[in-house]
């Protein structure tokens, strides 16, 4: 499906150059654009490998065991049954920091790190708990303090000011997080009314 799409685009430009009289135009960003693709792989790539390292790093000297337990109280409230300094807590911290710095390709190893550890606790591992689906939601929202990638790609587009978005992107990521939460949590709760009563102390058995 992807590759019809770029090349339904592909046909669109070339009709729409050629009826505008712009081909010699549109040759010249066919011929620039595998250049200016490198260069944006290049920058994105070493700011996510930069900030990867980092991470690592704080993960190795035992930093992140102590971020899960200060943050303990806040994880156990989102994640019900998580224990704390456990690597669930601490493969979420990292998701959560990852996160808040705008890394979402290096948050991703994390992420499924904890949502595996998520699942070996479940009744039915094939299905996702409730901790999970959180977690990939928190993921999908993007909680941003500071937005890393999008600032690189705007630097790399040109702009004089790259972090000028960053009052628009605390708004929308707060609001969405938020909203996720409650719909999560909300969801979750309708889901839980209906199982069996003895499902539920299997479910809170296993958490």
């Amino acid at each position: 499906m992807l590759n019809f799409l770029i090349l339904l685009i592909l046909m669109f430009s070339l009709v729409t150059a050629l009826f505008n009289g712009k081909i010699d135009f549109l040759c010249n960003q066919l011929l620039d654009s595998p250049q200016k693709a490198v260069e944006l792989t290049v920058t994105v790539g070493c700011s996510i490998c930069l900030w990867s390292g980092v991470m690592e790093v704080a993960r190795q000297s035992g930093l992140l065991r102590f971020l899960s337990k200060f943050f303990s109280p806040i994880l156990s409230l989102l994640f019900p049954g998580i224990k704390k300094g456990s690597p669930a807590a601490q493969a979420v911290c990292l998701n959560l920091a990852a996160n808040l710095l705008g890394l979402g390709a290096a948050a991703a190893p994390a992420g499924i790190c904890a949502v595996s550890q998520f699942q070996r606790a479940c009744l039915d591992p094939s299905v996702a708990c409730d901790n999970s689906i959180l977690l990939i939601l928190l993921n999908t929202a993007s909680l941003q303090l500071i937005p890393t990638t999008a600032a690189m790609l705007r630097l790399q587009a040109g702009s004089a000011a790259p972090m000028e978005i960053l009052p628009a992107v605390w708004m929308a990521s707060v609001l969405s997080v938020t909203t996720g939460i409650i719909a999560a949590k909300g969801m979750a709760h309708i889901a839980n009314a209906k199982l069996p009563s003895h499902s539920k102390i299997i479910r809170r058995e296993n958490a």
